[in-house]
């Protein structure tokens, strides 16, 4: 029984040094929305693709931790005799003596208000982009229907016919 609570302990340790990565990471990606941002208000292509690549790089390494992260889980929960789904940061709580309790939510405090942070400058972000989609959209309409009145012809016979010359000036010496 002694082993296998020192083994615990030593399991959360190793939990909670991976918690203050997730959390270093989520404000990594918070500082790069913000950037992404910058850089579309600026239209700093560059900037962008040098985000890009750093996202991308950060991307592959991440995946390592991640995977380190599930098998602490699992080895957690094989230690305390439940299943890797319910091993979450509540159910660790509830089974901890106080002073890793107190860690362990404090991390877990972090992580959430980190995570909703996350969460609005990510929308902060897509709406960004939508209104610059849109806008472009508005901008290209506005040149290819330039000269266009929209004003509907009727012939002789009755027949609606829709303006087809444009104001654009076609030159041919």
């Amino acid at each position: 029984m002694k082993s296998t609570a020192t083994e615990i302990e030593d399991k959360v340790d190793e939990l909670l040094a991976c918690l203050d990565k997730d959390s270093q990471h989520l404000q990594e990606s918070l500082s790069q929305l913000n950037k992404l941002r910058s850089f579309v208000i600026k239209r700093d292509d560059s900037g962008m693709g040098q985000l890009l690549k750093i996202i991308q790089a950060e991307s592959n390494s991440y995946s390592h931790h991640e995977s380190k992260r599930q098998t602490i889980r699992k080895e957690l929960a094989n230690a305390l005799g439940c299943n890797t789904e319910q091993m979450t940061l509540s159910a660790l709580e509830a089974n901890l003596p106080k002073e890793k309790k107190a860690q362990v939510t404090k991390k877990k405090a972090k992580l959430m208000s980190l995570t909703k942070e996350l969460k609005k400058e990510y929308l902060s972000t897509a709406l960004l982009l939508s209104d610059c989609a849109r806008f472009n959209n508005l901008l290209l309409k506005s040149i290819f229907d330039l000269g266009k009145t929209g004003a509907v012809y009727y012939n002789s016979n009755g027949a609606t016919k829709q303006q087809t010359d444009l104001a654009f000036v076609n030159l041919q010496f």
